[in-house]
């Protein structure tokens, strides 16, 4: 709730607390709000959990996304002018890449992990409502975003926090995956212009042109935590710990955003240097944030996931 503040008194702000796998909840809160947009960012998101845990990503992702499409379809009832169901999904729909080449809208769909088929079955049934009943979707698949407020089960903010609390520094394998990262705020940009301006039944990929192998990931990690704290980089260094890599792992994810780009003249503002920088900071800044996120089902987790407490 603490990443809500400050919205409390604006007049086009209301919260509603609910769980999207509830239809009757769902139903009713449309009724009330009647809104003319939804960008559905609800969803279970994390890889690690879902190999654990899969049930509760087949719940949210799937039967929750029904539940909002079939909420905007009734509400809006064959009157789609000016109305937006925005779906906020993943670049993992399309598997792994090799060495090279780039996801593009029109890469075959080949999910690896209970997660990325979740949320490709959810794509799915978006595009269904436009093609079947003409509700007016829109999908946008993203690479690893990354920047404040990412909650710490994730690599960078766990890096971060682990270095400042000398805490192991657990990387799968040998850290040879890659990752295109992509820092919030051009995230969030490329969703407002895709929301206002994109057309209606399209898919647009949103990159950060920023491919990063996983252990060098840690150790531009290691470098700004060094930098900004006065921590001998040797030391962190020494907190390193490969561990047994997950199921399923995808080698390599890379997007072509030249769509987006073309279309609507997004690309993004940062580099992954500036973001990371920025991105530490507010850790830093913000250690009672990271403490109220830090609860004990966190802690629970990181002990099955990597055998340490928080």
């Amino acid at each position: 709730m603490q990443n809500l503040e400050g919205l409390e008194n604006r007049p086009n702000y209301a919260f509603v607390k609910l769980d999207i796998t509830d239809s009757n909840a769902v139903a009713l809160c449309f009724e009330e709000i009647k809104p003319d947009w939804i960008i559905h960012f609800a969803a279970e998101s994390h890889v690690d959990r879902s190999i654990l845990g899969p049930r509760a990503f087949v719940d949210t992702n799937i039967v929750g996304t029904f539940n909002l499409l079939e909420s905007a379809r009734q509400i809006w009832n064959g009157n789609f002018f000016e109305k937006v169901f925005h779906h906020i999904s993943t670049d993992e729909v399309y598997g792994s890449l090799g060495a090279e080449g780039y996801f593009h809208e029109t890469t075959a769909y080949d999910p690896s992990s209970p997660y990325s088929a979740s949320k490709a079955a959810s794509d799915h049934l978006v595009s269904a409502y436009f093609r079947t009943y003409g509700v007016p979707t829109k999908i946008t698949n993203c690479s690893n975003n990354y920047g404040p407020r990412h909650f710490p089960e994730k690599l960078i903010p766990l890096m971060i926090l682990n270095c400042l609390n000398r805490k192991p520094l657990p990387v799968y394998g040998k850290g040879e995956n890659i990752r295109d990262w992509l820092y919030v705020d051009d995230h969030c940009d490329a969703i407002w212009e895709v929301a206002t301006r994109g057309r209606v039944g399209e898919t647009y990929n949103i990159g950060g042109a920023s491919e990063i192998k996983n252990i060098d990931v840690v150790h531009a990690v290691i470098k700004v935590v060094s930098e900004e704290t006065g921590c001998p980089i040797d030391r962190l260094e020494s907190l390193i710990n490969f561990v047994t890599d997950r199921p399923g792992h995808d080698l390599r994810y890379a997007i072509d955003f030249s769509k987006i780009k073309n279309e609507l003249g997004w690309q993004p503002k940062e580099t992954f240097e500036s973001g990371l920088r920025k991105t530490v900071r507010w850790y830093l800044d913000n250690t009672s944030w990271v403490k109220s996120v830090q609860s004990g089902d966190y802690r629970n987790w990181m002990q099955v996931q990597y055998n340490q407490g928080q």
